[in-house]
């Protein structure tokens, strides 16, 4: 399909159930990736320049990344045009937030997060340094919501209500910082944010016991509001996964292997985990026995994509099989005829969405990077 194809309108995929048509145990993984993105793309309309318009916006810097992940790891330059065009529209101020915001300042400070990674990406990709300023100004934006008068630091997610530490958010910080640092010769402005707030996370008790990270922080109870307790909430797979990021790029940043061995214990605790890899194979918590919201979906291809990255960053590249195990399982048992790709990778095919196929993608790419 070319890309003047992709660009059309959105046009939905069906959604009932196509039974996989029996596919080899080994087959060329640059066609699945190629397929799955081409179907992912069946969702783009390039007039709003979104993947699916009425879902969730931060989809679309999701897509944006994993597009730019592809050409990265490949050299083709398939969808770079697609991708300078979703981001030269969205990064306009938003009808829907009031304070107007553009380039991408959002009313969460995940949101912004997102975009930020996405822009970065499309920086090292393209070397167009716009991307590279629209990040920094997103950096900027998210540290105001800095607040250390609660749970000593970390960034709120919430901007209209000012309220709730959650993990994804001060991840995402992480990494954008540390990236930052590392494609700025001489930066340590960025290397400085960045190790705070590592210190921050890593005390703030959101990793619990068993080396897994929970949602985020209970508000502060009574008349102390420096100390904050783990919510005790989901274990989200993309919330292990976007840790492992800044923890990679902490080390790129300082040579200091005690981040890898962080980042280690944390995907090793996921792998060995009995809710979270049964039987070997990722699976979010909601997969079962409620399915996920319009969210959760997309979460373990996030998680895959970054273990990926901690994969390189390891000597002896020790999750190549994790990786690719979980790639033939979706391949062979949760996609459809059309190449979408289902909810829980170990059952067959069972409906269609934005956010089912982003994981599939995301984990068909990270295996297209294996060594």
């Amino acid at each position: 399909m070319r890309l003047a194809q992709l660009f059309g309108a959105v046009c939905l995929p069906f959604l009932g159930f196509v039974a996989s048509a029996a596919v080899p145990k080994t087959f060329a993984i640059l066609d699945a990736t190629k397929a799955s993105i081409n179907a992912l793309n069946t969702y783009y309309d390039n007039k709003t320049g979104r993947w699916d318009p009425m879902g969730n916006w931060w989809y679309s810097g999701l897509a944006v990344q994993s597009l730019a992940n592809y050409m990265e790891t490949t050299g083709s330059r398939d969808y770079l045009a697609q991708a300078q065009h979703t981001i030269d529209i969205q990064r306009a101020p938003l009808d829907w937030w009031p304070q107007g915001g553009g380039d991408f300042r959002a009313d969460s400070t995940d949101d912004t997060g997102w975009w930020a990674l996405a822009l970065l990406r499309m920086y090292q990709l393209t070397g167009n340094s716009t991307y590279l300023d629209i990040a920094k100004e997103d950096e900027t934006y998210i540290y105001q919501y800095w607040k250390p008068n609660t749970c000593k630091g970390g960034i709120i997610w919430d901007i209209k209500t000012q309220t709730y530490k959650g993990a994804i958010s001060n991840e995402l910080y992480l990494e954008l910082t540390a990236t930052l640092h590392n494609l700025i010769p001489g930066d340590t402005f960025y290397l400085n944010r960045a190790l705070n707030q590592w210190q921050w996370f890593n005390g703030s008790g959101m990793i619990n016991s068993q080396w897994l990270i929970n949602d985020g922080l209970l508000d502060p109870q009574g008349n102390d509001t420096s100390v904050c307790l783990n919510n005790n909430d989901r274990v989200w797979t993309y919330n292990q996964g976007v840790v492992l990021g800044g923890l990679v790029e902490l080390h790129k940043a300082t040579g200091d292997q005690s981040y890898l061995d962080t980042a280690t214990t944390i995907a090793d605790a996921v792998i060995h985990s009995e809710s979270l890899s049964p039987g070997g194979i990722l699976t979010e918590d909601c997969d079962s026995p409620e399915p996920c919201d319009i969210n959760g979906w997309s979460f373990k291809g996030i998680f895959m994509n970054r273990l990926a990255k901690l994969n390189k960053a390891v000597s002896g590249a020790p999750y190549s099989d994790y990786i690719r195990t979980n790639e033939q399982t979706a391949y062979n048992t949760a996609r459809n005829g059309s190449d979408f790709y289902g909810g829980v990778w170990q059952k067959p095919f069972d409906a269609a969405d934005l956010g089912r196929q982003l994981s599939g993608v995301q984990l068909l790419i990270a295996t297209l990077g294996l060594p």
